[in-house]
Parts: C-alpha cells; structure tokens; sequence
C-alpha cells in the first residue's frame, strides 16, 4: 500500500530493530531503532542488487522522494546505476564520459598500476583510438565504430596491430563495464576470427640469404644511414627502437661499448652492447654522417629528432631482394623483417655452441622463473668475445660470395 504522510508520521521505532514500509517502484522508508527516517530507492542493474539513499523524511518530503524516484528509474531503464552516478559525481568524474575520458581513467587506474611496459597501450590510444573515437561518449560507441577501426588496420596488412587495437577497446570497455558505466562491450561483438589469425614469425636467413640481404641492402639507393643501421641491427642484436634513440654520450669507442640506458630500453632496464671492430667502424662513420648532432641517426628535418620509428621499416619494404638465376629470370627471396635479424643471429649463434645465457643477455631478454633467480651474470666477456666472432662470421659469409664490392666502404 503507498505511503501517505499520516502513515509515515505515525510510524514508530522499535527498539534494537530496524524496519522498512515501502511506498512502490522500489522506494522504501527506513526507520531506524533511534527513529531516523530515511527515504531508499532500491534497483537492479545488470543482475546486480543495489541501493541509494536519497534523504531523510521530513528534510525530504514524500512527493520530493517519489520525484527522485521516477529519475532514478529513469537512469535504471538505462542501465546505469544511480548509486554509482552518485560515487562518481562525488569523486568529479563525469557519469557520461567521453571515450577519451575514460580512456584516460582506465590509463591511469589499469594501465600504469599493473602494466610492466605501457608503452604499447600509450600508442594506441593516442595514434589510434582517440583520432577516431575519443570525442564519443562511451555509450554512443558501437560495434560498427570499432569494427571500421580495426578493419580499417586489418586491411593495410598489419592483422597483428588490428587484433592488438581491438583487444586495448575492449579492456577499456570491460572497465566501463566493472564502473557500471555501460552494459555493453562494444569490442566483443568484432570477432578475431574474422581480422584474420596474426602469422608466428619463425624467420631466420641462411647464410645465402645473409649475403643477398647485406648485398641488396648497400647497392640500393636507400639513405647511407639506413644502409649501415640495418647492418648495425644485424651484428649487435639490438632493437630497431634502442638504436633509433642511441646518443653519442651512450657510445664509448675507448671501451667498445654502446650503452642502452633505462629509458631506451624495451625491458625498462639498462643494457650494455659491446662493439665489435666492424661495428665501432660503422658507428664511426654514422658520427661524421651526423655532424654537430647528439644523436646516433638524426632525422632529415632536424638534428635534434631522430628518424621516425617506422622509417627504417619503410627501407627495408621497399627494397627488392632476388637472386639472379644467370637467365632474366629472377628468383625473390621470402620477406623480412628487421626483427628476423635479431633471430637469425641468435639461432645461428646457438648453432655455433655458444652459451644459451649469454645469446639471451645479448639479446637484452630478461631471464624467468628459477633461472631469473640464478643467473645475475652479465657474461661481459663472453658476450664481447660473441659478437666479435659474429661479425667476424658475417664478414666471412659475404666475403665468401664476393658480391658485396666496395660497398662496405665509407662513404
């Protein structure tokens, strides 16, 4: 039966008990052993019970409480949880966000807090979801919206990068979810299997192919400073990412060592690269090439930036790499990537014998489980010894064919 203002006005407390009259449409008055009466809306949302206390009977009249009711039933309809609209208006966030936002809000209570290496997910959001879907509210975000987004990568060849873009959506809006800010999860109604399955890349070059790479590489017309990172990648085992931002003061040519230090390195922590004589050489030649510059490869429009990340990936594409079969015809060697030469030296230094600890620590891997436990070496002089016998080895290869003629000299 509805509340009336009599009835509400004549209800006593009972000692040590506290009793609830309801009035309809989930509102509820709370009467409490001290004889505080309380207006409640209790609701459910998304199958989860809830409740929010609006105020206390008589600050709150019975019409005002029945006002706030319909509201709040309003918001339910909608699937959204007045209490948590409350929490968040407490806390200044806004009950309907935008996707950029939020993102920002997932950022910095998911990403930063738990994520080793966020990196990855600062790039997505930023180059990615933001110019395209950051000035949406989260519930006018559908699966059409992210489905353009992804496909869009997904059809310019990088089904890895889309499937990775889809999975930073949906964690956003998995939180969404957990804050009761939306019901749905856009990004779970853009199937992976229908991006496309991300190919495992197992590519290691021959030593046939080492030469037809290296060869290729100084006769194209491709930057000298292209040409001598590309090899530089090769012998050292470094990422195309620490040596794009590699710094003179990090290049010790008196010791032989190139130091990656923590904020250049994937892994987050400093990592030294010791210099073969070859590669001393080349990054001897790549100071002359970069003038009053502190960087290692400063870009082409100023001395101050380095080359963009994906320039180096943009020379390797276009370059063609055939073998001539004595006829017209050619035969094209299978693609590669820059990463396929960090994995072509490992796998054929392993085939080498050398030491699986010592190829990893070269390789700036961080070492897990028990062995991360035992194995603190740095194995300096044997990674030196490594490396100068991996130079050595490629040198070997290409001077074997002796197709590479005078183009290792400096230019």
């Amino acid at each position: 039966m509805p509340l009336t203002d009599a009835l509400i006005k004549g209800l006593k407390p009972i000692a040590g008990s506290r009793y609830s009259k309801a009035d309809g449409g989930g509102l509820l008055l709370d009467v409490t052993p001290g004889g505080v009466k309380s207006w409640v809306f209790r609701y459910r949302v998304n199958g989860k019970r809830d409740k929010l206390v609006i105020g206390r009977y008589p600050d709150v009249s019975l019409k005002a409480a029945r006002d706030e009711r319909a509201k709040l039933s309003a918001q339910v309809a909608k699937g959204e949880s007045p209490a948590m609209a409350k929490k968040l208006e407490r806390a200044g966030l806004s009950t309907n966000p935008t996707l950029k936002e939020f993102g920002e809000r997932y950022y910095t209570e998911q990403v930063l807090a738990r994520w080793k290496d966020p990196k990855a997910i600062r790039r997505y959001l930023d180059k990615e979801i933001y110019p395209a879907l950051g000035a949406k509210t989260l519930k006018d975000v559908n699966a059409l919206d992210v489905q353009a987004l992804v496909y869009r990568k997904r059809d310019n060849g990088q089904v890895a990068a889309a499937i990775q873009l889809r999975s930073v959506i949906k964690q956003i809006f998995d939180y969404a979810i957990e804050t009761q800010l939306v019901t749905v999860n856009p990004a779970v109604m853009v199937a992976t299997r229908f991006i496309g399955k991300a190919r495992q890349r197992a590519r290691v070059l021959t030593a046939k192919e080492i030469r037809l790479y290296l060869r290729t590489v100084y006769q194209s017309n491709i930057r000298r400073q292209f040409k001598l990172a590309l090899h530089i990648i090769l012998l050292t085992l470094s990422r195309k990412s620490e040596l794009l931002s590699a710094r003179w003061e990090h290049i010790n040519f008196d010791s032989g060592e190139w130091l990656i230090p923590t904020e250049n390195a994937k892994t987050g922590k400093p990592h030294m690269v010791y210099l073969s004589s070859q590669v001393a050489a080349m990054f001897k030649e790549l100071q002359s090439l970069a003038g009053e510059s502190e960087l290692v490869l400063p870009g082409r429009g100023s001395s101050k930036k380095p080359f963009a990340k994906n320039a180096l990936n943009k020379a390797l594409e276009g370059l063609t790499f055939a073998w001539d079969l004595g006829t017209d015809a050619q035969q094209a060697m299978a693609p590669l990537t820059i990463h396929d030469l960090r994995r072509t030296g490992a796998t054929l230094l392993t085939e080498n014998g050398f030491n699986k600890d010592v190829i990893e620590k070269a390789l700036s891997h961080e070492a897990v489980g028990i062995r991360a436990v035992y194995i603190v070496a740095e194995f300096a002089e044997q990674r030196k010894q490594m490396l100068q016998w991996w130079a050595d080895y490629v040198d070997s290869i290409v001077n074997e064919s002796k197709v590479i003629i005078g183009n290792f000299a400096r230019a």
